[in-house]
């Protein structure tokens, strides 16, 4: 199952909407749309990440699109949706008849209720 791409940045979650590529010779970054497939040498980018994006002191940016909106759904995101609707479809709940209602064996002491109780306890510094 194809998973919908991700910021490049790390730590961020949301959805890439850019695509950035370098070119070291000219030294040249260029922010565009998304591109359809992941490329190996690109950074996919969220909305926030491509609108802060600052290249080094020297180099310049393109950038092919000013308004970035998100990819739309790959037909496996829809089947993905569609296979997780079926099997979330085909779970019946089952009713349990016949069972005594039997009290939950004691795993634990209960404390007792009520305000705390403190003792004097011999042999500390006042003896």
């Amino acid at each position: 199952m194809k998973m919908r791409r991700q910021c490049s940045r790390s730590a961020c979650v949301r959805p890439a909407v850019a695509t950035l590529t370098y070119d070291y010779d000219d030294s040249t970054a260029v922010l565009g749309p998304l591109s359809l497939q992941a490329e190996p040498h690109a950074y996919d980018l969220c909305e926030v990440h491509a609108e802060r994006l600052t290249v080094p002191r020297g180099w310049q940016v393109v950038r092919l699109a000013t308004e970035f909106e998100p990819a739309p759904p790959s037909p496996d995101d829809l089947l993905a949706l569609a296979e997780a609707v079926r099997e979330a479809s085909r779970f019946v709940p089952q009713r349990v008849t016949g069972l005594r209602a039997e009290p939950a064996p004691v795993t634990h002491e209960v404390a007792p209720t009520g305000r705390p109780t403190f003792e004097i306890v011999k042999g500390g510094l006042d003896a």
